[in-house]
């Protein structure tokens, strides 16, 4: 009993000490993760619910907030006719989505491949993303010039009558696609290079062994096996698209006749010129939700063709 008495006391300074060891650790562990939760709650979830409550007042700079409920958004749905030309606007201008991403892997394909100077391609290719934007729209600006334009000069040489580009209301979106789809390949072609280069040789071997083509090979081996790094791409492709304003800005500043102007190119425009803070914010919170419902939509069809290993 004695024994038994003496083995107990023994053992209660060793669970006090592993106890007072594991909240020590408990400390600093929350000491730890306190500057990012802080960080959260200070850049996104104050602005978020900050912009929520926003959205649903009448504030202009200058003036106290006064709250309308949900006027800002039965406005946009139903009063303003620009929000849904502009949502049209948006929508026209991420079809620059698909065209980029079937450039981006085409492009990945031919640099797949051991041919010479394929390096210095890769990097060509990769240059825009790490150019300025300012400078990039400048250049492009240049190329679609009505007048000395590079595109226009070389249009003209092999006999093509050629658009006024940024300044005709048929022609200024799909100018912006042109140069949207061309500024996006850098990124995408690096991505698709890294998940050819996971997808299995013997996968290929045996197919060539079966008699399988080319084209037999790439629809049923190579798109499979890359399908989620295009999963990857196609969602945060849209995500860039639906947001896209910079290009716009630089570029044709909404016009010819609002043929340019993105939901938030309009937003902006709302919040900065017209000094409308609280149906911005409104404009914001549908542009999210139209956002999220799109990456919802997107994950629930996954299921059907991307394919982990």
């Amino acid at each position: 009993m004695e024994a038994q008495t003496s083995a107990a006391v023994k053992t209660r300074p060793k669970k006090r000490r592993r106890h007072s060891l594991f909240r020590s650790e408990m400390r600093w562990g929350y000491l730890f993760i306190t500057p990012p939760f802080i960080g959260v709650a200070v850049f996104l979830l104050y602005p978020l619910l900050n912009s929520l409550y926003m959205s649903m007042t009448n504030f202009n700079f200058g003036q106290p907030a006064e709250f309308i409920g949900f006027d800002n958004y039965r406005r946009a749905l139903t009063d303003d006719p620009l929000v849904w030309k502009t949502l049209w606007n948006t929508f026209y201008a991420a079809l620059g989505v698909p065209l980029g991403m079937i450039a981006a892997l085409f492009a990945a394909l031919l640099l797949d491949r051991k041919l010479r100077g394929r390096h210095f391609f890769r990097m060509l290719f990769f240059l825009p993303t790490i150019c300025s934007v300012v400078a990039l729209a400048m250049v492009w600006r240049w190329i679609f010039n009505a007048d000395f334009g590079l595109l226009n000069y070389y249009l003209g040489v092999i006999g093509i009558d050629a658009p006024a580009w940024l300044i005709d209301q048929t022609w200024a979106m799909p100018a912006m696609i042109i140069q949207g789809v061309w500024g996006g390949l850098g990124v995408s072609i690096i991505l698709y290079l890294a998940a050819l280069g996971n997808v299995p040789t013997s996968l290929y071997e045996a197919a060539t062994v079966d008699g399988a083509n080319g084209w037999q090979k790439f629809i049923h081996i190579t798109v499979p096996g890359i399908s989620p790094v295009t999963f990857f791409i196609l969602i945060t492709s849209l995500i860039g698209a639906l947001q896209d304003f910079p290009r716009f800005q630089l570029l044709t500043g909404g016009g010819p006749n609002y043929s340019t102007t993105t939901i938030v190119y309009y937003l902006y425009t709302v919040a900065f010129q017209y000094s409308e803070m609280g149906y911005a914010s409104a404009l914001a919170w549908i542009l999210g939700i139209i956002i999220m419902l799109i990456i919802v939509i997107n994950f629930v069809f996954s299921k059907r063709w991307v394919h982990y290993n």
